[in-house]
């Protein structure tokens, strides 16, 4: 995994400005997924500056974030007191992150980039802190994305594919995967053009 010291000053440097760099608004596609589940308790790992725990948690949900940006971690928690919701936030790497025994209905994962060992890695995980009927929500940028400038990460490696996240995933059952070309608006970090991938995928 990437020195986390050098991601955590990446990310705490991003966010440090007035404004939310990925908007206040909950991604699309999560936000069309979650408004049919019944609420439960969420993990987002990568929760960012808090768009999609915020909410998540408005409508109810019992949610748990992390991130490695203590920056992204204060303008969550103005922004859940903003909207009067709770979440609750930890300041970690995901692979430092305890969650052991724990159990989440949804499991959000938004642009959530690793390298393929740890993405893996991390994919298998998810399997064991989801509770039966659990669901996983993920999109992310498909390797197309390296020829738009709406955001994301320049190393191929690290992009997805409708073909990386069936194998990723093959220990649950697999109720969407798909590649979209979509017109992005979340803040100045997304925005135009992208070519994305997303997955829908449920523990029986």
């Amino acid at each position: 995994m990437e020195n986390s010291d050098t991601m955590n000053s990446f990310w705490n440097s991003k966010y440090s400005v007035d404004h939310y760099v990925y908007g206040k608004c909950p991604n699309a596609f999560f936000k069309s997924v979650i408004d049919t589940l019944p609420i439960g308790r969420m993990f987002i790992p990568a929760a960012g500056e808090g768009r999609d725990a915020v909410y998540a948690a408005a409508l109810g949900w019992d949610v748990t974030a992390v991130d490695q940006s203590e920056v992204g971690r204060q303008k969550a928690l103005r922004f859940a007191e903003e909207r009067k919701v709770s979440i609750r936030y930890d300041t970690a790497n995901v692979f430092d992150f305890d969650i052991a025994g724990e159990s989440f209905d949804a499991v959000a994962l938004i642009y959530f980039h690793l390298s393929p060992q740890d993405r893996k890695r991390f994919h298998s995980s998810v399997h064991n802190v989801l509770s039966p009927n659990g669901i996983v929500i993920l999109e992310a940028f498909h390797p197309r994305q390296i020829y738009n400038s709406s955001g994301g990460p320049q190393d191929p490696s690290m992009l997805m594919t409708v073909e990386s996240l069936t194998k990723e995933f093959a220990g649950l059952t697999i109720l969407e995967c798909s590649e979209h070309r979509i017109t992005l608006d979340e803040g100045p970090g997304h925005s135009g053009i992208a070519d994305v991938v997303r997955l829908v995928a449920k523990k029986i």
